[in-house]
Formats: C-alpha cells, structure tokens, sequence
C-alpha cells in the first residue's frame, strides 16, 4: 500500500503494488474471490481490520490504497473506519468513481487511491479536508509512493529511478516490473523499493495485476514467507 506503479505497455495493463507495514501486524491472507454485494472481488484481505489495499473486480476494475494523501499527517487515536474498508466498500459497487463522488469520509484517516475503471485513471484523494479526483492520461506510466513514510525529495528519487527503468526498457513487462518492485536499490533499506526499518517496518509483499483483453491475472509474493499465489479469471 505505500509504493505503487501503473504502466500500459504491450498491450497490457500492470499494476503493482509493494505493501509496506509494521511486522506486529498479522500477516495478510493470500488473494481469494469473495462476492461483495453480489459482485466478484479478488482481494488479499488484511485479518487486522478485515479490508485489503489492493482489489479487483470482475470487471476488470482495479483499486489500490496508499496511506495519505499529499503530505504526511498527524494520526489520531482512533478512526471511524478503516481505509481497507472504505476500499472494498468502493470497488463492491455499481461505479467505483461514482460512489467516490458521494460517500462520506468524515473520520477517516487521509489516504489516495489508484483507481482504473472502464479503461480510464483516477487518482483519488482523502485529506481529511476535501475529496479530490484527478483524471489520469491512462496510456502512460506513472508511480506513487506514500506520503507517511516518504518525504516529498525521496518520492521524487524514486519516480526518477522508476522512470530511468523505462527509459531502459520501453518494451517493459510484468516480471521487469516485479524486479524492479523487488530489486531496486537493494541496499538502500531505509528508501529502496523493498525496505526493512530496524525490522519493525518492513515490505511484507508484493501484489501485481496484469489486464490483457478479456483476461486478469493477480499475482501475489509474500516476502516474508517466500510464497507465491496466482488467481486468473476472464473478465465479464
């Protein structure tokens, strides 16, 4: 939920997402389709609060949640709900960007979400202020990385070392992408892609998305355990 990459290349759509958390947390449960208000989601579900940061409909929608929205904030004790709800709660119904325009996020702790819905990207903002909808030009690539735990220099050095990547390979595909979510700047484990803070905040995994026609594939590496999962299905 605190790195994340969209590229269209090849005629494919690649979504990636590094999940970084503290390691007290309960490790995730592995993606699996669950029905949702009568909708299939695919989703690793988060067994702390019940909700997930990073799903997909069968309709080949796809949402993904970093923590914060432009700049880092104060966190309160406690909040209303959590965002890996509010996520599931978006993605379940009839139009995600729809549902973006009406639903209430008084109380909710800031986040931004990647969105891609019918072909089209959003970026979508919470700051605890004012919701925030930016239409993105879907046949480009573009990173994130969350503003709670990188300041705004880092995320900009790591946009530049994702967009030098593609400048070196324009004809990227999904296991560059995952090798570059998994290998860059190795050793830098403060700032890198995968990183490990005093083994109390960690990347605990890697979720990536691949849209090609009417077929999506979630891959899913938990880098704790060394464990992959795969789920594909033909989307509707």
């Amino acid at each position: 939920m605190c790195t994340v990459s969209f590229v269209n290349a090849n005629g494919k759509i690649i979504i990636t997402s590094n999940r970084d958390e503290k390691i007290i947390r309960p490790n995730a449960i592995e993606p699996k389709n669950y029905l949702i208000n009568n909708k299939k989601i695919l989703f690793p579900k988060d067994k702390k609060a019940g909700g997930t940061w990073y799903a997909a409909d069968e309709y080949s929608n796809v949402m993904v949640l970093l923590n914060g929205a432009e700049e880092k904030h104060i966190v309160k004790d406690n909040y209303r709900k959590s965002r890996g709800l509010i996520l599931l709660e978006l993605i379940s119904s009839l139009s995600p960007i729809e549902l973006w325009k009406e639903i209430d996020l008084n109380d909710i702790e800031p986040f931004t979400i990647v969105l891609f819905e019918n072909q089209k990207l959003y970026q979508l903002r919470w700051n605890q202020i004012e919701k925030e909808i930016t239409s993105l030009d879907a046949t480009k690539s573009y990173i994130w990385s969350s503003a709670t735990l990188y300041s705004e220099e880092i995320r900009k050095k790591r946009a530049q070392w994702f967009y030098t990547f593609l400048d070196i390979k324009p004809e990227v595909n999904e296991e560059e992408l995952f090798n570059f979510h998994r290998y860059t700047e190795e050793e830098n484990k403060e700032h890198g892609l995968v990183i490990n803070r005093n083994d109390v905040l960690k990347t605990l995994s890697i979720t990536q998305t691949i849209i090609e026609q009417n077929r999506l594939e979630m891959k899913y590496f938990d880098l704790l355990n060394k464990q992959e999962y795969n789920n594909t299905f033909f989307v509707i």
